[in-house]
């Protein structure tokens, strides 16, 4: 990749993320519901009261005014004040969001070790059994309702067979200093294993429930990609020269199958960051996505304006990375 193509790529997270701005600022804003009047529901607070913590709150102010002073803001890193902790957005943003990279990021490798192998070996029996086997069973995975599935694997080894935690992170007897906020890092820096294996069974449930479904996914994109790459001519003439299937598979065929794999991986990062709020609720994980659930009910503009932000960001950067591995997997495509 260029520099010029470089500097492109960069300069196109500013539109987006100016387009992302405006309509999470109008969706939260726009929605039924009074921030003060939720904040004040448990006490008997007169109107003069109300209107101050209104005004306190900059929610007296016209509309563009509060989104030219929250993109101003945002431009110098500053989301303000979370309206019901009452601390700076980005301290509550800080606390809660290594609970969500790290179940990500287990899902993420979950759904790899589970997807590409599957993802060739249909591949390499095309049409047969286990190819329609396989995709059986992806397709199903693609269509399980995140909810649902965590509910019944809660059921399953949570309460049937007890052999699995039903929520959380870490069991209440466990106190473990915080380091890094990533309790499987804590826990060895700590070096309290009892406590690294019980941080490990209460991501095993939410972890499968964010994995399995993406691994679908990219197993069928693997599967794809795959099948083509194996009747192309590079890999019919390798075999031809008397390489080994399993070389020719590895080194030949796999590597350029993963271009496509890339791209979905990338997006399905994002998605694993932004899309796990109703995992994160049902496991009470107390991770960004539950945060933000509950900053929406409470319509808590500040927290939920920057976490969507965050969000975003992430996507843009996913993506880019994904193209600097393109050239990695294929130096074709710096052309």
């Amino acid at each position: 990749m260029t520099a010029t193509r470089l500097a492109e790529r960069l300069a196109q997270l500013l539109p987006v993320l100016l387009g992302v701005s405006l309509i999470v600022f109008l969706m939260i804003t726009l929605t039924p519901g009074d921030p003060v009047e939720i904040m004040l529901a448990d006490q008997r607070a007169t109107a003069e009261q109300a209107e101050a913590l209104r005004r306190d709150l900059g929610l007296d102010r016209p509309l563009v005014e509060r989104f030219l002073v929250f993109l101003g803001n945002a431009l110098r890193g500053d989301f303000g004040i979370s309206f019901f902790h009452r601390r700076p957005v980005w301290d509550v943003i800080a606390e809660r969001l290594p609970a969500t990279i790290e179940l990500t990021l287990v899902a993420l490798i979950v759904a790899i070790l589970v997807a590409i192998p599957l993802g060739v070996i249909a591949a390499v029996k095309r049409d047969s059994w286990i190819d329609r086997a396989l995709s059986a069973a992806s397709l199903f995975g693609v269509s399980l309702p995140g909810f649902w599935f965590g509910i019944l694997l809660i059921l399953l080894f949570a309460v049937e067979f007890r052999l699995l935690p039903v929520g959380g992170r870490i069991g209440f007897a466990f106190e473990v200093p915080r380091a890094t906020g990533f309790l499987l890092i804590d826990t060895l820096l700590a070096r309290d294993l009892s406590a690294f294996g019980n941080a490990v069974a209460h991501l095993v449930l939410p972890a499968i429930t964010l994995g399995l479904p993406t691994a679908a996914l990219l197993a069928r994109v693997v599967r794809s990609a795959m099948a083509e790459v194996l009747a192309s001519d590079y890999v019919l003439f390798a075999e031809a020269k008397g390489l080994s299937r399993r070389r020719v598979l590895l080194r030949h065929a796999l590597k350029n199958a993963l271009i496509p794999a890339v791209t979905v991986t990338a997006i399905e990062t994002g998605s694993l960051l932004g899309g796990n709020m109703i995992v994160e609720t049902v496991f009470g994980w107390p991770g960004l996505g539950r945060l933000v659930v509950e900053s929406i009910f409470a319509r808590n503009y500040p927290l939920v304006q920057a976490a969507v932000l965050l969000y975003a960001v992430t996507y843009v950067l996913l993506n880019f990375i994904a193209d600097l591995l393109y050239t990695a997997l294929n130096p074709k495509v710096r052309l």
